[in-house]
């Protein structure tokens, strides 16, 4: 028996030897925050309009002998594995394999006109209960176990693309993609557009979105206009949507914002979601302070729902 535990202490020394020489750096990241919201289901369900942030993330990084440079991370959330991906980088680039939680290229920039904290469509649910949803957004798709690919930046253009292979029965693949742009020889400016296409195995569905941005900093002010299409296989459940927003820079540390949504639907009996929203953020050290009030009137085209919602978070960082 001695013997036996002599051998496992010697072959877990040896494994122990091996994992510091190739050894990754590790950290922990989490802070704390408290919110309190209403208009969200994530505060409503129980009736506690107050919630406390329970996020806590691994992060592992190191480099292989090739040069590959490798990044883990697992987030647990409310106790329980949440988000998690698998990231390799060299001179040609990034390859992320999201195994939950990833942001497909369209989804990166659904919305990039510029907000404080949220933009004007976030934080609502017009029954205050979770069972009937928010506001309609063209944002992509994708999901679990998908691959992202970020180019390099050339000359102030970086290209990403995302694919999600076939999963459920459904869907038989997603893919997408998208190009950012900021000039070199204009400061402040960027401009961007993303394209994405879906088939939907078993209906003939082909559902295919685009949107188109661009944003200006000028100053303490930052602008942007947003544009974006949803076009399906089914002619009355087109969309269309427009987008703006203005941020002024007060001080260094404080920041405040307007933005707009509407989006427009093909049905002749739908009327037009608008959405509406100002937020703020204060920053001081380790300290934010940020919050938004939100409205959504016709929510996913429906004439008899309209909802108001906020948001005011405090936040640590260690």
């Amino acid at each position: 028996m001695n013997n036996l535990r002599k051998i496992g202490l010697s072959a877990l020394a040896g494994s122990l030897a091996t994992f510091s020489v190739n050894a990754a750096d590790v950290t922990i990241s989490g802070g704390g925050s408290i919110t309190v919201g209403d208009g969200d289901s994530g505060y409503s369900v129980s009736g506690n309009k107050y919630s406390m942030g329970d996020s806590l993330t691994f992060a592992m990084s190191g480099e292989t002998d090739g040069g590959i440079g490798v990044d883990v991370s697992y987030e647990i959330d409310g106790g329980v594995l949440d988000d998690y991906n698998l990231k390799m980088s060299g001179d040609w680039g990034s390859l992320n394999f999201a195994g939950h939680g990833g942001s497909s290229a369209f989804g990166a920039v659904d919305d990039k006109t510029p907000n404080a904290y949220e933009e004007a469509w976030a934080l609502i649910d017009d029954d205050h209960a979770g069972t009937t949803g928010g506001a309609t957004v063209i944002n992509g798709a994708g999901g679990n176990n998908m691959f992202i690919y970020t180019s390099p930046d050339m000359g102030g253009a970086v290209l990403q693309v995302a694919h999600q292979p076939a999963g459920a029965a459904a869907t038989t693949s997603y893919t997408d993609m998208s190009v950012v742009v900021s000039p070199e020889g204009v400061e402040g400016l960027t401009i961007g557009a993303a394209l994405a296409d879906q088939d939907v195995g078993g209906s003939s569905l082909n559902l295919e979105e685009s949107t188109v941005f661009v944003t200006y900093a000028v100053g303490s002010f930052t602008v942007g206009y947003q544009t974006s299409e949803y076009d399906h296989a089914t002619a009355s459940s087109d969309l269309e949507s427009i987008a703006m927003g203005i941020s002024y820079a007060v001080n260094d540390d404080m920041s405040i914002s307007y933005s707009k949504h509407d989006l427009e639907t093909s049905s002749t009996t739908d009327g037009d979601q608008e959405s509406t929203g100002i937020s703020a953020s204060f920053t001081s050290g380790g300290l934010t302070l940020a919050g938004a009030m939100n409205e959504v009137q016709n929510i996913a085209g429906t004439t008899t729902r309209d909802s108001e919602g906020y948001e005011v978070t405090l936040t640590f960082a260690f």
